[in-house]
C-alpha cells in the first residue's frame, strides 16, 4: 500500500529565480510552489533529493500581506501565469532581487546604480503567444490554451487575462472551430501575434485542408475579425490566408516616429507597452549621436537599430536569423533610414575576435541576445579595446551576469547601472537592461 507522501509545515524566507517560494528542513532547501516569501504554509513533500526538496502547497497558515486573490479562474493550473497570487507591485520588486542577486554570486559584478523597475499594464499585455491545441476525448473534445503547469498536458481553459481581452474570449470559439474541421488531430498549434490594426492567428496544420474546412475557416476570420494565416511546415511556410486585404501587422514606436511591420513568426516583445519604455531606456543610456558607429548585436527586425539611426547615428545590425535581417533591411527603409543603417547575417554563437575586428571599430554596442546570452561575443572583445560604451539587454539574468563578468573582470568595463522591465507580469521572467562603460 502506497504511503502519502509526508507533510511539512515551513516558514517560507524568500522566492526564487522561478518564484517558487524556498524554506529550509533539515538541512535541505525546501522548494514549494505557489508559497510567498514571509509565509507559513503546510506543504506535500513530491520529490526528495540529498540537498533539496520539491513541495506542493496544500495550505497557507499564516499568509502574506502581498497575496492576492487570482484575477483568472484557471490560475494554477495553466502554466502560462506563476505569480497571480502576488501583489503585481511586489513582483516587480521580487524580479529586481532576482537580478540583484545574479549579478552578485554569478557575476561577481555590483551595479554602480539600480534603475528604477519599468512597469506597464499588468493585464491584456501578452500580443505575441503560442497556444497548444489537442484533441482530448475524454474532456470532451478540443483545447486551446497554455500547456498546464510542468507538463505537457493543454489545460482546459476558456479564457486567458494576459492575452489582448478580444483574442482571450475567442478560446471558446477556437475550440469549437478546430471540433469541426477534417484535421482536428493534426492541428497542434496556434500562434497569436496582435498588431496596432490586425490580429492575426497562424494555424500549423500537418495535412491539408478540405475545401469544407476553408469555408469554415473563412467564416471564422470573417465572424471574429481576426485574420488567419496558415503554417503547413516550418515558421518561414506561414503565408495568409484570409482575408488578405487585412492591414499589415505592425507596432510602433511613436516616440521616435516608427512603425515596424513584422511576420507572426518573427520574434518581436511581447508587451508593446513595456517594450516602448524600454527602448526608450536604451537610447537615453546609449546616447546614440550624429558622427557615431553602433553595433546593434542580435538585432531583430529593427526594434533598436531603427530608433539608433533616428537618432543620426550610423548603425550596424547583426543578427543570426536571416529573414530577420531582410525584415530590419525592409522596415529601415520603409522609415526613411536606410542611408544610416546596415543590415548583417551572422552566427553570433560562433564569433572570433578576427571575425569582431572584420566588422570595423564601433563607438558603442547595443546587445539583445536570447536566453543563452552573448558569452561567445563579449569574450571576442579585445581587452584593451572595444566600444567605449554597452548597452545590454537580456531576458535571463544568469547569463546576463556570466557575460557581465567577462565584460567587468577581463575586459576593463564597469557597470554603471542594471535594473528589471516587466515585461511579462505574473510570471518569474526577468527581463533587465544594464549598462556598461569602459575604464574608471
Amino acid at each position: 500500500m502506497e504511503r502519502d507522501p509526508p507533510m511539512e509545515m515551513l516558514a517560507i524566507e524568500s522566492l526564487d529565480h522561478e518564484g517558487r517560494g524556498v524554506a529550509h528542513r533539515d538541512g535541505k532547501v525546501v522548494f514549494v510552489e505557489g508559497a510567498l516569501a514571509g509565509e507559513v504554509v503546510e506543504a506535500r513533500i513530491t520529490r526528495s533529493k540529498p540537498s533539496y526538496a520539491l513541495a506542493e502547497l496544500a495550505r497557507v497558515l499564516a499568509p502574506s500581506p502581498y497575496r492576492v486573490s487570482p484575477r483568472c479562474r484557471w490560475f494554477g493550473i495553466c502554466g502560462g501565469c506563476s505569480h497571480q497570487h502576488l501583489d503585481p507591485a511586489v513582483q516587480v520588486a521580487a524580479k529586481q532581487r532576482v537580478l540583484e542577486d545574479c549579478l552578485a554570486h554569478i557575476g561577481k559584478v555590483e551595479p554602480e546604480v539600480m534603475l528604477a523597475p519599468i512597469h506597464g499594464p499588468a493585464w491584456g499585455y501578452r500580443r505575441k503567444a503560442r497556444l497548444a491545441v489537442r484533441y482530448v476525448a475524454r474532456k470532451g473534445g478540443v483545447l486551446v490554451g497554455f500547456h498546464e503547469r510542468r507538463s505537457s498536458f493543454v489545460a482546459d481553459m476558456l479564457g486567458c487575462e494576459v492575452l489582448p481581452p478580444a483574442i482571450g474570449a475567442l478560446l471558446p470559439a477556437l475550440r469549437e472551430l478546430v471540433e469541426g474541421l477534417s484535421l482536428r488531430e493534426r492541428l497542434p498549434q496556434i500562434e497569436v501575434a496582435v498588431g496596432e490594426r490586425v490580429s492575426v492567428l497562424v494555424l500549423r496544420h500537418l495535412q491539408p485542408f478540405t475545401g469544407e474546412d476553408e469555408a469554415r475557416l473563412r467564416a471564422f476570420a470573417e465572424a471574429h475579425g481576426v485574420q488567419l494565416w496558415l503554417q503547413p511546415q516550418g515558421p518561414d511556410s506561414a503565408h495568409p490566408f484570409h482575408p488578405l486585404d487585412a492591414p499589415p501587422l505592425d507596432y510602433r514606436l511613436p516616440e521616435f516616429d516608427l512603425v515596424l511591420p513584422f511576420r507572426p513568426t518573427d520574434f518581436t516583445q511581447v508587451n508593446h507597452d513595456v517594450n516602448r519604455v524600454l527602448v526608450r531606456r536604451a537610447m537615453q543610456l546609449l546616447a546614440p549621436s550624429p558622427g557615431e558607429r553602433i553595433a546593434d548585436f542580435f538585432c531583430g527586425v529593427g526594434n533598436f537599430s531603427l530608433p539608433i539611426a533616428r537618432l543620426g547615428a550610423e548603425v550596424l545590425g547583426v543578427e543570426g536569423a536571416f529573414t530577420a535581417v531582410q525584415r530590419a533591411l525592409d522596415n529601415a527603409r520603409l522609415n526613411g533610414l536606410e542611408k544610416r543603417c546596415r543590415f548583417q547575417y551572422m552566427d553570433l554563437f560562433q564569433v572570433t575576435p578576427a571575425v569582431l575586428a572584420a566588422l570595423g571599430p564601433f563607438d558603442k554596442w547595443l546587445i539583445d541576445p536570447p536566453r543563452d546570452g552573448a558569452i561567445e561575443l563579449v569574450k571576442a572583445l579585445p581587452a584593451d579595446a572595444g566600444p567605449r560604451r554597452i548597452v545590454y539587454i537580456s531576458c535571463n539574468p544568469a547569463t546576463l551576469a556570466r557575460d557581465a563578468a567577462v565584460l567587468v573582470h577581463t575586459k576593463g568595463y564597469r557597470l554603471k547601472a542594471a535594473g528589471v522591465a516587466n515585461m511579462f507580469p505574473h510570471t518569474a521572467h526577468v527581463e533587465s537592461i544594464a549598462w556598461f562603460e569602459r575604464g574608471h
